[in-house]
């Protein structure tokens, strides 16, 4: 019987063969291994070149291998040395900072606020440079139809082009001439309607996110929000929250599709409804605002002692906040609590001393401490300016009308939750 150091196994079968046969015995597969071929093994004079080319190899490969090492390992103290010249320096800028800060001439806290900002800016600018290009590319690809299909394109790439220059105005021309060329490439209507709702040029605003919506009316929830908005300041109150109501399904805790509906239900007078939702807004983002026209509606709902809870969390969550004040005082005045509203009222005008509000706001900035809270504001009056239209016409700018703060936040809410289009 042969020994083991004289047979070799066929890799399929795993059948036993002689050691230098070419062909497993019982499947017929060519073996891997092959020490000797057949031909020459009863040759005396036989050599066998693979030995040394083996070696070859593996002498070059060992060379190859300790050459990298070494590379590595200078490439590693490298790296070392740059750590501890960082360490070196960010001791040293400590240390800078702490004696500044001990002589007053240095304000550790807005120091770190202003490079967190800094940082968060810059990458803010890598990620919305690399979402362009994306954005590029999928509105290249997107179906605009067949016809003039090359026109479209050639108008994209010039614009985005110009975007990636700064030249904006140039751009966007570029792009409205792709889109009138492709009029069913949504994602390019969506970018438009976006830029055109950050300008605050709503008409065109809405005509590019119409026809968006249109084109897929199955999207993420984004062009609704904005379009629901826009619909909702031009007095299409039904549209406008049928578009929201479809934007709060699609996108998760959105603060401005709350708030947009509590201000279409402040319209109709429907308060306990408008509560509702803005404690929905409230709970997708805790801010001031949203704690502003909580209490605001407890306010209107005569619930006051929680319209008090709400408004002087937003009041302390925002010192400068005058109309959270304001409001404030006036809780505190239907419930007789004349000292906590006069002190409410006292912040307000200190905050915003310049602001002449009517109708039972702070009427007369210049009244006297000693003046009488009680008898120079009406218990009942409420804060004018959050639910009334900028216009004055009812049923216009219902959602971003009467308060420009507020405006504000749910127009940045709003173009947050449309991130995909940037």
């Amino acid at each position: 019987m042969s020994r083991v150091t004289e047979q070799i196994r066929c890799q399929n079968c795993q059948a036993v063969n002689r050691l230098g046969v070419e062909l497993c015995a019982r499947c017929g597969t060519r073996l891997m291994i092959v020490h000797v071929p057949s031909a020459a093994r009863f040759a005396a004079d036989y050599h066998d070149l693979h030995d040394e080319h083996l070696l070859e190899r593996v002498s070059l490969l060992e060379n190859n291998l300790m050459r990298l090492a070494g590379k590595l390992e200078q490439t590693l103290d490298l790296l070392l040395k740059q750590a501890r010249t960082a360490h070196v320096d960010h001791a040293l800028l400590e240390t800078l900072i702490g004696v500044l800060g001990e002589t007053g001439m240095l304000n550790e806290v807005k120091l770190a606020q202003a490079w967190r900002q800094a940082c968060a800016r810059e990458e803010g600018q890598a990620n919305h440079a690399q979402n362009r290009q994306n954005l590029r590319a999928r509105i290249l690809s997107g179906d605009g139809g067949e016809k003039d299909a090359a026109v479209a394109a050639a108008h994209v790439r010039e614009g985005f082009d110009f975007l990636d220059r700064e030249q904006t105005a140039r751009g966007i021309r570029a792009l409205e001439r792709a889109a009138a060329v492709a009029p069913d490439n949504h994602l390019l209507h969506a970018f438009l309607g976006k830029h055109f709702f950050r300008a605050g040029k709503q008409k065109l605003a809405h005509d590019y996110l119409t026809k968006a919506y249109e084109v897929q009316p199955e999207e993420d929830g984004s062009i609704s929000l904005l379009l629901g908005l826009l619909c909702g300041d031009e007095g299409d109150v039904g549209r406008a929250k049928d578009l929201l109501y479809e934007a709060v399904i699609k996108v998760d805790s959105s603060f401005a599709a709350h708030y947009a509906l509590g201000r279409l239900f402040v319209l109709e007078e429907n308060w306990k409804d408008a509560l509702a939702h803005f404690r929905k807004a409230l709970a997708a983002r805790s801010c001031p605002e949203a704690y502003y026209v909580v209490g605001l509606a407890y306010l209107h709902l005569n619930r006051n002692r929680l319209a008090i809870r709400h408004l002087l969390k937003a009041a302390e969550m925002d010192q400068s906040y005058a109309e959270a004040f304001y409001a404030l005082g006036l809780a505190h005045l239907r419930l007789d609590e004349h000292k906590e509203a006069t002190k409410a009222f006292s912040a307000a005008r200190s905050v915003d001393p310049k602001s002449a509000l009517d109708g039972g706001r702070i009427a007369n900035q210049r009244t006297k401490p000693k003046d009488n809270i009680k008898d120079s504001i009406k218990p009942q009056s409420l804060p004018p300016l959050l639910f009334r239209s900028a216009t004055g016409k009812t049923g216009k700018n219902v959602i971003t009308g009467g308060d420009a703060r507020l405006a504000a936040l749910v127009r940045e809410d709003a173009l947050k939750s449309a991130n995909d289009f940037d």
